[in-house]
């Protein structure tokens, strides 16, 4: 079971409970953790929480593209955006959330693509025009950070009008449509606040059950 209460699913088929996909293979999803959530600070520090997600996502060897505090249903959340490389062949897999935490658990809205068999179209065309130069870039949220995937221009909304198709911009498109439909369970709302991250439990975190949304 989850939170989510109410998400208006229309172009998604469901394929399992919890898990949606779309004619152009997004997958959406949604899940629980009964636990206190390991984001790296507050919600009201900016800063400090994007500086670690984005230490996160590069020590597991991706790239953390956007990270915004918010609100789902009026309760505070973070939205995430993240390229990781594919388990599988070449090319980057896409990954858009919001995380909305409490103190003791969290939910979490995911939506998913993958490139396919052509790779590399986005960034090599932004490249070419913006120049080697101008094209890598000290990450935004942590410029000292090493590893991961590197960051670029190319990532930015301000490319998404250009290639309509790539799974990044379908990602970001997605979410942003989803974001207004989704209702909360009024006892998860009313739960105490996220006040900062618990130590990271041995074994780490699990995906806990999901539940069908109407």
């Amino acid at each position: 079971m989850t939170p989510i209460t109410g998400l208006d699913l229309t172009g998604f088929t469901e394929r399992e409970p919890g898990v949606w996909t779309d004619a152009w293979g997004l997958v959406l999803s949604v899940h629980f953790f009964p636990l206190v959530p390991d984001l790296p600070a507050r919600l009201d520090e900016p800063e400090r929480l994007r500086a670690g997600l984005a230490r996160g996502a590069a020590g597991a060897g991706g790239g953390l593209i956007e990270a915004e505090p918010g609100a789902v249903d009026g309760v505070p959340a973070v939205r995430q955006l993240i390229k990781v490389p594919r388990p599988q062949g070449q090319g980057q897999v896409f990954l858009g959330s919001w995380t909305v935490p409490k103190a003791a658990c969290s939910t979490v809205l995911k939506v998913q693509a993958a490139e396919g068999a052509t790779t590399g179209v986005r960034e090599a065309t932004v490249m070419a025009r913006v120049g080697p130069a101008a094209y890598f870039r000290p990450h935004p949220y942590a410029p000292g950070l090493d590893g991961g995937l590197p960051s670029h221009v190319a990532d930015d909304p301000q490319w998404d009008a250009h290639f309509p198709d790539h799974p990044l911009t379908r990602v970001r498109a997605v979410l942003h449509r989803l974001t207004p439909t989704v209702r909360l369970d009024e006892r998860f709302k009313a739960l105490p606040p996220f006040g900062g991250a618990a130590p990271e439990e041995p074994g780490g975190r699990g995906w806990f059950g999901r539940r069908r949304n109407r």
